[in-house]
């Protein structure tokens, strides 16, 4: 049975802990729809996938080529798409009718969205529409000049105070989850005992309820930067230069193509083409 947001709240009760990864091609989706609960198609594509600096100029047409292209491959994983930067700030009406895309033209199971408790009228509002909602505090990419930059959120009083009042907002609002990313890990367990939806992890400690990474930087396929919270669980990297290496070498020496990667032909055949050449 596909992952949905009961699949999440079960699992929350009972004590579960939640697997995600991103994905954002069919090719890769496919592989990893059995080996996790859910896969988040990122404005991370923006870094990995389209080669800019952050996440903002990553557009609603993006989201619905790559976002559709994860769910045509997924009949396990739960897949949640990313509203990207100025498709949900300007209004309540502008935030549901973008969802809404995501869930009709991306065919998403549910959208994610970062802010808290400012962004709650849009949370409630798309969740009013049917549509599932992932929330997203600490370190929201989106506000990266607001911040002044990636850094840990939460670690002075006034930081931890309005990280609570963000996750109990969103809850309010009507959230299924909430990622954190990049905060204390003892302020992430606070904040997890205190809410009875799911909070996924990215950066924040293992007392989450789940866990989520960029699947190119957990196998070594992104190497622009590695933030601190990743483990490399395999250098593909490595092994992908290697490969392309050893395919660059074969062409240029003929040993690729060889009989078993190529096609046959009947000898008479091009014996008469050559006769018929004369």
């Amino acid at each position: 049975m596909k992952n949905n947001v009961s699949t999440f709240a079960k699992m929350k009760a009972n004590g579960e802990k939640i697997s995600m990864l991103t994905a954002y091609d069919y090719s890769t989706a496919k592989i990893m729809d059995n080996c996790v609960n859910g896969i988040l198609v990122g404005d991370s594509l923006g870094n990995v996938m389209l080669g800019y600096e952050d996440t903002l100029s990553v557009t609603m047409e993006d989201m619905i080529t790559f976002g559709s292209a994860v769910s045509r491959a997924c009949k396990n994983a739960m897949v949640v798409v990313d509203m990207p930067f100025m498709s949900y700030e300007v209004s309540v009406e502008q935030a549901v009718m973008n969802a809404g895309r995501l869930m009709k033209e991306a065919r998403a199971n549910a959208v994610k969205l970062e802010g808290g408790v400012e962004m709650c009228d849009r949370i409630k509002a798309i969740t009013n529409a049917d549509i599932p909602v992932m929330a997203h505090i600490g370190m929201t990419p989106q506000s990266v000049n607001a911040f002044g930059g990636f850094k840990v959120q939460g670690k002075s009083i006034d930081g931890a105070r309005k990280m609570v009042e963000d996750a109990l907002a969103v809850e309010k609002a009507g959230a299924f989850a909430v990622v954190i990313e990049c905060a204390p890990t003892e302020l992430c367990e606070y904040i997890t005992e205190k809410l009875t939806i799911p909070t996924i992890g990215i950066g924040a400690g293992n007392g989450t309820d789940g866990q989520i990474l960029v699947y190119q930087d957990m196998l070594g396929l992104f190497s622009d930067y590695v933030p601190k919270f990743v483990k490399r669980y395999e250098l593909l990297g490595d092994k992908m230069v290697d490969a392309f290496k050893q395919y660059d070498k074969e062409v240029k020496n003929g040993s690729f193509p060889d009989k078993d990667h190529s096609f046959a032909i009947d000898k008479e055949i091009i014996d008469e083409l050559r006769k018929e050449e004369k």
